[in-house]
């Protein structure tokens, strides 16, 4: 079982930046993918990147290429979300998982086992 908890949403105005972290605990993480999904009220639950811990390639969504990034530290199971110039429909609350899907499957929600409880982020204009 893996635990994944996230931190660091809040409010803030749009053109800001905020940073979001997930700290995994339990089992060994292994192989397993993480990412970040989003999802805002009465709209399903949108990918915004993902990564394997066996190698450096991170996968983002077109919508926040350039402007979110992820990063990560192994020793810390531990991965983060900058996310810069922000716009208010990107309001949603934020969620961290875990999982092994295959590397073309990374994007699918349903592919991920484990969730963390999410953290809202609201981007006022």
């Amino acid at each position: 079982q893996v635990q994944l908890v996230e931190s660091g949403g809040g409010l803030v105005q749009a053109g800001d930046s905020l940073r979001l972290s997930c700290t995994a605990s339990g089992r060994a993480l292994g192989d397993n993918a993480m990412a970040w999904f989003r999802q805002a009220p009465g709209k399903e639950r949108e990918f915004i990147a993902a990564f394997r811990w066996s190698n450096d390639n991170v996968y983002y969504a077109d919508s926040v290429k350039g402007r979110f990034t992820v990063s990560r530290d192994r020793a810390k199971n531990t991965m983060t979300l900058q996310m810069n110039s922000l716009k208010p429909e990107e309001t949603a609350v934020y969620y961290c998982a875990a999982g092994r899907p295959i590397l073309s499957a990374l994007r699918l929600s349903a592919v991920y086992n484990y969730w963390g409880q999410g953290t809202q982020v609201t981007v006022s204009s």
